[in-house]
């Protein structure tokens, strides 16, 4: 693997009949769910492998991810569903091998939480630190490029307030 992306879910609803697992996007989720993966791919960010929580939100948002990246081999993980960063951390060391470019598509705080540890194991500035550590909202993204002994550095965050803010 040589890059990693890792995400948070668009916006979901606050409540469904089903549970919180059935979740389903708001109409800003689906919206901004599509802004980011347009930017990611304007950006040459495509992931060959994606590794999605099985909660509704987070297929959804993969379903309006796929359409900017094209042909992507995607495996939907029960175990992303409030996964801590320890188990996205070993779902990610298991499919290391498996693609060049992944994205994992998880919750909070798990995916903020492995996001937030990366960006410490690259020594990154404190002012980055700092504005990934304060929020990671819906459809936040991080980017990180992982060299051959497995050290990420980062490369990108993309919120989709950002992006409504640059278009």
């Amino acid at each position: 693997m040589h890059r990693l992306i890792l995400m948070r879910h668009a916006e979901a609803e606050r409540a469904h009949p089903g549970g919180d697992r059935e979740r389903p996007l708001s109409a800003r989720g689906q919206s901004d769910a599509v802004r980011v993966g347009r930017a990611l791919a304007a950006q040459g960010l495509r992931p060959d492998l994606a590794l999605v929580s099985s909660a509704a939100r987070t297929r959804q948002t993969w379903d309006l991810l796929q359409d900017a990246f094209g042909d992507v081999e995607v495996r939907i993980e029960p175990d992303l569903y409030n996964a801590p960063a320890e188990t996205v951390h070993a779902l990610i060391d298991a499919a290391a091998e498996d693609a060049g470019c992944l994205l994992v598509l998880a919750h909070n705080p798990g995916i903020q939480i492995l996001a937030a540890d990366c960006l410490l194991q690259a020594a990154a500035s404190p002012a980055l630190m700092e504005r990934m550590t304060g929020g990671f909202p819906p459809g936040a993204t991080a980017v990180f490029n992982v060299d051959a002994a497995g050290r990420r550095a980062h490369q990108a965050y993309l919120t989709p307030r950002d992006l409504e803010a640059s278009e």
